[in-house]
């Protein structure tokens, strides 16, 4: 899969490609601005693009109006945002239009290579993937009924469901049986009233949807 990284950092930059050069990603170009970036992209058109939300000239949602402009231009494109810090407006803006092919990671998750590089696949390959901080901000901001009826197990299930991970990927953060997730999960969607669905990123649009994920 060919990818695109937009960051300032000349340091994290090289890492980011070192990073996903190790997973198997081929990275056509690096940019270390908006106007680069955007560049790029239309003449690579990559599988994926990995973006700081914070770039010159300004350093503030530079990297955010590029992603949703790159999404307005060539849709379908994955993205991948990265910050420093939980942003979560910045999370909301990107996700308000469509969650296929979107993630949102803090910088501090490339550390954990296996993980980092997990996470970008899914969205290459049409998931999502939310970064836990993000995910726990917006459990807290919804911290009323009907969430007040989940059980502190199904909080963290619904968290990782959040994250964009599968059935299998649920089990194995938390130690568990596939069936055990599995039932855990039907009793989430009974008492959200949220649909039963079985593409992992419809059910994590039906979360984001629910956790207002879609709203600033």
């Amino acid at each position: 899969m060919r990818a695109v990284i937009a960051e300032d950092s000349v340091l994290l930059r090289v890492g980011l490609i070192k990073v996903l050069e190790m997973g198997g990603f081929q990275v056509a170009a690096e940019a270390g601005d908006a106007e680069g970036l955007l560049a790029a992209v239309a003449e690579h058109r990559p599988e994926l693009a990995l973006i700081d939300v914070r770039m010159p000239p300004g350093f503030t949602d530079e990297g955010v109006r590029a992603a949703m402009e790159i999404r307005r231009r060539w849709p379908g494109t994955p993205v991948v945002l990265l910050s420093q810090y939980v942003e979560e407006r910045y999370a909301a803006d990107l996700l308000s239009a469509n969650t296929s092919g979107v993630g949102y990671l803090l910088k501090q998750r490339v550390a954990d290579v296996a993980d980092f590089v997990a996470a970008v696949r899914r969205v290459a390959d049409g998931g999502t993937a939310l970064d836990p901080q993000v995910v726990a901000q917006l459990l807290l901001r919804r911290d009323s009924a009907p969430l007040a009826r989940l059980t502190p197990r199904e909080r963290e299930v619904l968290g990782l469901m959040a994250e964009g991970r599968s059935n299998v990927g649920i089990a194995q953060a938390l130690v568990a049986s596939e069936s055990a997730m599995a039932k855990h999960i039907n009793n989430i969607f009974a008492k959200l009233d949220l649909p039963v669905v079985d593409a992992d990123h419809c059910r994590v649009l039906a979360v984001l949807r629910f956790l207002g994920a879609s709203r600033a």
